[in-house]
C-alpha cells in the first residue's frame, strides 16, 4: 500500500494535478480581492479555497505516510508543511492578520514545479557569496553617503541633508530611479558633481550588482552540474542493475541447460 502510494504521489498526472490546484487557489484569492466579485461569488470562491486547503492536507498526510521519518529530513517537505499550517489556523481576532497570508500556498509552485526549485537552491547556495558583495555595496553606500552630505548637504538638503538621507538618496540613484534629476539639482551649484555621481553609478549599479549576477548565474551553473551528475549516476545505476538481471539470466539458463543435458 505505501509503495503504491508513493507512485501516485510521484506519477506526472498528479504533480500536474496538484500545480493546477495551486494556480486555481491562487486566482480564487486574487479574486477575493475585488468587493464586487466577492458579493456575487462569495460562497463559491470559500468552496473552493477549502477543497484546495483539504486537497493539501490530503497530499501532505500522504506524504508523511510515505516517507515517514524522512519526511523531515527534506526541507521542501517542511516547507511545504509550514504553508498548510499557515492556511490552518484560524483566521479570528488576533489572528485575522493570518487570512492575508493564505495566499502563501501559491509559493507551493517552489517545491513542486523542478525547474523553480532548482532556480530557489541555487539562489540559496549563492547566499554566501552574496553577503560578501551586500558588505562591499554597503561600505560603498557609505563613504559616497558621507561624501555626498558634506559635499552637498546644504545646496540640497532635502536630499543630502544628513546622512540618512543621503543613503536614501544614494540607494535612489543606485537603483536609476529619477537620479538625472537629483544629478541636476546638485549640478545647478556644483557643475562638477556629474563626476561624483557618474564614478557612483558605474562602481554601484555597473560592477557591484553585476557581480550578484556573476554569482547567481555560477551558483545555477553548479546546480544544473550536480543535477547532470547525478542523473548520470542514476542511468549508470539503471544499466548495471539491468546487465546483473541479465546475468542472473544467462546463469539461470545454463543450469537448466546442465540439468537437461545430466536429464
Amino acid at each position: 500500500m505505501r509503495e503504491r502510494l508513493r507512485d501516485i504521489l510521484a506519477h506526472r498526472r498528479f504533480q500536474r494535478f496538484i500545480i493546477a490546484v495551486i494556480l486555481a487557489n491562487a486566482a480564487v484569492l486574487g479574486l477575493e480581492t475585488y468587493p464586487a466579485v466577492v458579493e456575487r461569488h462569495g460562497d463559491l470562491l470559500i468552496l473552493v479555497d477549502h477543497v484546495a486547503l483539504y486537497i493539501f492536507v490530503v497530499e501532505l498526510l500522504a506524504k508523511i505516510y510515505v516517507e515517514r521519518s524522512a519526511f523531515v529530513r527534506d526541507p521542501w517537505n517542511i516547507f511545504d508543511a509550514l504553508i498548510v499550517t499557515i492556511a490552518l489556523a484560524p483566521a479570528t481576532g488576533g489572528l485575522s492578520v493570518l487570512r492575508s497570508l493564505r495566499i502563501l500556498r501559491a509559493l507551493r509552485l517552489l517545491s513542486v514545479v523542478p525547474s523553480l526549485r532548482r532556480v530557489v537552491s541555487a539562489l540559496l547556495r549563492a547566499l554566501p557569496g552574496m553577503s560578501s558583495i551586500v558588505v562591499l555595496l554597503s561600505l560603498v553606500l557609505y563613504v559616497a553617503a558621507v561624501m555626498a552630505t558634506k559635499l552637498y548637504g546644504q545646496t540640497a538638503p532635502d536630499r543630502f541633508g544628513s546622512l540618512p538621507t543621503s543613503l536614501f538618496t544614494l540607494y535612489q540613484t543606485m537603483t536609476g530611479d529619477d537620479w538625472g534629476n537629483i544629478a541636476r539639482e546638485v549640478m545647478g551649484r556644483h557643475p562638477s558633481a556629474w563626476i561624483f555621481f557618474t564614478i557612483f553609478i558605474l562602481v554601484c549599479t555597473f560592477v557591484v550588482l553585476n557581480l550578484f549576477l556573476a554569482v547567481v548565474v555560477s551558483a545555477m551553473d553548479d546546480e544544473n552540474a550536480e543535477e547532470r551528475a547525478a542523473k548520470g549516476l542514476d542511468a549508470a545505476h539503471h544499466t548495471q542493475r539491468i546487465l546483473d538481471e541479465l546475468s542472473e539470466l544467462r546463469k539461470e539458463v545454463a543450469e537448466l541447460r546442465g540439468q537437461r543435458t545430466l536429464g
